[in-house]
């Protein structure tokens, strides 16, 4: 049985590396960030990288670069651009036209007709016009034939060593059940993967810098680092820390594991967290603790805004150390600038959350094939 993907929105592809663990075919990758294409073409050899905004990528196109026609694809894939739905952006609603690029992907969907469906999204899709895009998504792709069911997913409950919840939209248009992965970490399952667990054996470096490729500081331990060095990793490519000014390297000397801004000296403090109360702000500048969760990784990971001071050194962690976060493993080399490399690994699905939502619709394929079989 070959099951195959096409993954819209792709980035660097993340979601795609989880479906591929899952034993599909990503046949193609659509985005317009020209270093998150280059990521995944390096990443993804056997796909074609489509570097065009969707609306310009036609069907033709897709049955051309893929060798699919429509009605013939697994699953098409994909999350539209996060920005107007998250809750960081106060200014979210339905006329933000990033809001509406859900449409480019039900054309498509439509055009490929494909079995099944997956679509990614933050929470604050669920805050807009009190649910009215989460209700046009399920309504439209009804139209289409599709019936979808969505849920909260959290990342950690599949091995991911950092809190972040997703919305996950999972459909079919050939009858079969629906269903969402069933966790496997958590309470009376797998331990949590901690921070220690996913960056503890990655070597130390100083504020801003940037050795290039460098080895391991010690043996891989744990399944984790088993699995980021999996493909005979031995070098970490993208380690890279950015360069703080000297007020926030003094800032992080008073920070303690599981600290914040709270322990930062008041006439340290930026001048606008001097006013704030001591509830506000829980996260900035926080530093992390080898036995917690990472928070949700952002595109910036900027100790202003989050927790994001390494455990130990007084620096925000690297690109590679977010990728960690994120589950990449270390054979996934992210292209351009630093600055374009964190933005890759945070709006990425992290691959062990895409790995289980495949292994869920190729366990709901699997049982529909044998009932039809049963029937016959």
């Amino acid at each position: 049985m070959t099951l195959t993907a096409i993954d819209l929105f792709c980035g660097a592809g993340g979601l795609s590396a989880g479906l591929e663990m899952a034993g599909f075919r990503v046949l193609a990758g659509v985005d317009l960030f020209e270093a998150a294409g280059k990521t995944f073409e390096d990443t993804h050899p056997e796909a074609r990288f489509i570097g065009k905004p969707i609306e310009d990528v036609t069907i033709e196109e897709l049955v051309e670069t893929t060798g699919v026609q429509p009605g013939k694809l697994t699953v098409l894939a994909g999350g539209p651009p996060c920005q107007a739905y998250s809750v960081y952006n106060h200014q979210r609603g339905m006329h933000d036209e990033r809001a509406v690029l859900f449409k480019q992907y039900l054309r498509i969907v439509e055009g490929m007709q494909p079995e099944w469906i997956v679509m990614e999204n933050v929470m604050g899709i669920y805050s807009i016009g009190g649910g009215e895009a989460v209700r046009a998504i399920k309504a439209e792709l009804r139209k289409l034939g599709y019936e979808v069911e969505e849920q909260v997913l959290k990342a950690e409950e599949f091995g991911v060593p950092q809190e972040r919840r997703r919305v996950v939209f999972i459909g079919n248009r050939i009858g079969a059940p629906i269903r969402h992965p069933e966790p496997t970490h958590g309470e009376g399952l797998e331990p949590f993967t901690t921070i220690k667990d996913a960056i503890g054996d990655l070597v130390a470096i100083e504020n801003g810098e940037d050795r290039g490729p460098v080895g391991y500081a010690k043996p891989a331990w744990g399944d984790f680092q088993k699995y980021a060095r999996s493909k005979a990793s031995r070098t970490v490519h993208n380690h890279s820390a950015p360069k703080l000014g000297k007020i926030n390297v003094e800032r992080m000397a008073h920070i303690p594991p599981g600290g914040s801004w709270r322990d930062i000296p008041f006439d340290l403090l930026p001048a606008g967290m001097k006013r704030a109360k001591r509830s506000d702000h829980t996260k900035r500048y926080g530093r992390m603790t080898w036995n917690g969760l990472s928070c949700t990784v952002l595109t910036k990971c900027d100790v202003h805004w989050g927790a994001y001071i390494h455990p130990e050194q007084d620096r925000a962690i690297s690109v590679r150390e977010a990728a960690r976060l994120q589950a990449f493993p270390d054979w996934f080399e992210f292209s351009g600038s630093r600055t374009d490399q964190y933005v890759q690994v945070g709006n990425a699905v992290p691959p062990l959350l895409g790995r289980a939502i495949g292994q869920t619709i190729r366990q709901l394929i699997e049982e529909s094939s044998r009932s039809k079989i049963a029937a016959e």
